[in-house]
């Protein structure tokens, strides 16, 4: 008796979008996402004076954000100290909302710079915000380069839009 090796195949359609949209057409979508005044369209989830928060729409792990200065810059050296705070602030402001809504047991916090320092996108800095659980880690994305991702990104920008009113709603109070 022969024993064949089956691969399954999970589909991702969404990610057809990444590749043909922003990839091929040259389009920055960060900086598109700084200037928009439609901010749910690009997953903003919060601005300050000189930077922005968005959701990863490809994410390593649910509610995966960045932090992003509206400056197109590629080096930390490149931001001036107005955006330095804000690019911070905007990283701690992400913590809050992700433990209220979505509850990670801790987070992974960091920069890709350069090609070299793995970055997808070199020419506009961003910090990555990426939620972790104990146990997160499985055999998917080892065995079959899959992860899951048990949350859909709109509903989960919409509890995060919910979490951030409320948050500055109590904070004026």
């Amino acid at each position: 008796m022969s024993l064949k090796y089956h691969l399954e195949s999970l589909w991702s359609p969404w990610r057809v979008e990444y590749y043909e949209a922003e990839h091929r057409s040259g389009k920055d979508f960060l900086l598109e996402a700084a200037q928009t005044q439609d901010d749910a369209a690009h997953l903003v989830v919060a601005r300050n004076s000189t930077c922005f928060l968005i959701m990863n729409k490809y994410p390593y792990n649910v509610g995966h954000m960045m932090s992003v200065p509206n400056r197109k810059v590629a080096w930390m050296e490149d931001l001036n100290p107005n955006e330095i705070t804000d690019l911070w602030n905007l990283t701690i402001f992400a913590q809050k909302l992700l433990k209220a809504v979505i509850n990670p047991d801790g987070f992974n916090i960091g920069l890709n710079l350069g090609m070299a320092g793995g970055a997808g996108l070199t020419d506009h800095l961003h910090l990555h915000i990426v939620p972790r659980w104990l146990g997160d880690s499985n055999f998917m994305p080892v065995i079959a380069q899959t992860r899951i991702l048990p949350h859909a990104l709109k509903p989960l920008y919409q509890k995060l839009i919910s979490a951030k009113n409320k948050l500055l709603e109590n904070n004026t109070n």
